[in-house]
């Protein structure tokens, strides 16, 4: 929900008619159908960094309230982040190289050994945005997803088209803001500059599917070296964040069914 009370609500890729789409309600009114996002990529933004062979892919995953009543989505497919127009009108905000990343050691024996390192794809899950006007952009990190190389981009306010890339992640109107943190779902911002982030499993997602459920919410203080883990050890396959006005801090979860009944609670 922006400041405007507009809600935005984003569904995930899929086969159904109203699958990779925003829609956008209007205080006391219906929802509407903005933008069919899967389609508008594969028209308009093909993955140029795309490592599957498949960059017409999209799935979009995280949605929230952008400037002047627009939003914002993170495609987690297309590893871009785009601007929605209430009338529909779509543009590209940012998009996020892949980066080399170590292999677990686990991974490198076996019958089909993997070498030391591979280059993945960003998975952008989520996105936000800071006070200022700045957009941040939150990585689940793709396969292996080894634990530690999710990273959170700060692109500056009023960019378009920026560029992510983790070879130089100083330089441009997109630069690291946050390194060292593991599978991030969601992100949302909160007071003094501070920044919360839902990690599924501290484990990584791939350690998730076999049964490493417990996740975390990191709060990123604006001095980004000082990070604190709230509701430590309570956390379990979280899928969001929320940062109340009072500032109480919400998530929800587990996000997959064998891990247990899901629920929304308080972390702080």
């Amino acid at each position: 929900m922006g400041p405007d009370n507009v809600v935005w609500v984003l569904t995930t890729g899929g086969e159904s008619d109203s699958s990779g789409t925003l829609f956008r309600a209007e205080p006391g009114k219906k929802l509407v159908a903005v933008r069919d996002i899967a389609t508008w990529v594969r028209k308009n933004h093909p993955d140029k960094s795309d490592l599957e062979n498949k960059p017409r892919e999209s799935n979009p995953y995280g949605v929230a309230a952008g400037p002047g009543g627009t939003a914002l989505v993170a495609d987690a497919a297309n590893n871009a982040v785009l601007k929605v127009w209430p009338g529909g009108r779509t543009r590209v905000v940012a998009r996020v190289e892949p980066r080399m990343t170590p292999v677990p050691e686990e991974m490198q024996g076996g019958e089909q050994p993997l070498p030391p390192q591979l280059p993945t794809e960003s998975v952008p899950t989520s996105v936000t945005l800071g006070p200022d006007g700045s957009v941040y952009i939150g990585e689940l990190r793709g396969f292996p997803g080894t634990p530690g190389y999710s990273q959170i981009w700060r692109v500056k306010p009023g960019a378009m088209h920026a560029v992510c890339d983790p070879d130089t992640p100083k330089k441009g109107t997109c630069k690291r803001y946050v390194d060292g943190l593991t599978s991030v779902v969601a992100l949302d911002t909160g007071r003094g500059g501070s920044l919360y982030a839902a990690e599924l499993s501290k484990d990584g997602w791939l350690a998730a599917e076999s049964g490493s459920f417990e996740g975390a919410i990191i709060r990123i203080g604006h001095d980004t070296r000082v990070r604190r883990e709230l509701g430590a050890g309570k956390v379990i396959l979280p899928g969001g964040v929320a940062v109340g006005g009072n500032g109480n801090v919400f998530t929800a979860g587990p996000i997959f069914g064998d891990a247990g009944p899901g629920s929304i609670f308080r972390v702080r």
